[in-house]
């Protein structure tokens, strides 16, 4: 019984490169960066809290949908990115060999079929 992927002998495999230091460091990436944006709604409602005379409601609400708008890019930004990684890791993978099958009309050199 063959093996469903038979990897090419004497294939050359290239060296990790930066794409696995990319991978490992999205998760710190996404938590940080997440946090840091977070940061202008949260002292919004710091510095509106201090000064309780200044109308709070829209501009709570202003802030919060950019920040919104940004953490979801920056969530975006990274998958993309790792996506790409992540192929780019597959494409540098081991080469497999496709199984030979016999074609039905096998034909001599000069490409026309036998008769």
């Amino acid at each position: 019984m063959s093996r469903l992927f038979n990897k090419l002998p004497n294939g050359a495999r290239p060296e990790a490169g930066r794409e696995r230091d990319v991978l490992r460091a999205l998760p710190g990436l996404l938590w940080r960066g997440t946090l840091l944006l977070c940061a202008p709604s949260l002292l919004v409602r710091l510095w509106l809290a201090l000064q309780p005379e200044l109308a709070a409601g829209t501009r709570v609400m202003t802030t919060d949908i950019y920040v919104t708008s940004l953490v979801i890019l920056h969530w975006t930004v990274l998958f993309t990115v790792g996506i790409a990684a992540f192929i780019l890791m597959v494409m540098k993978g081991p080469a497999y060999v496709a199984d030979a099958y016999p074609l039905d009309e096998a034909g001599d050199d000069t490409g026309r079929p036998e008769r």
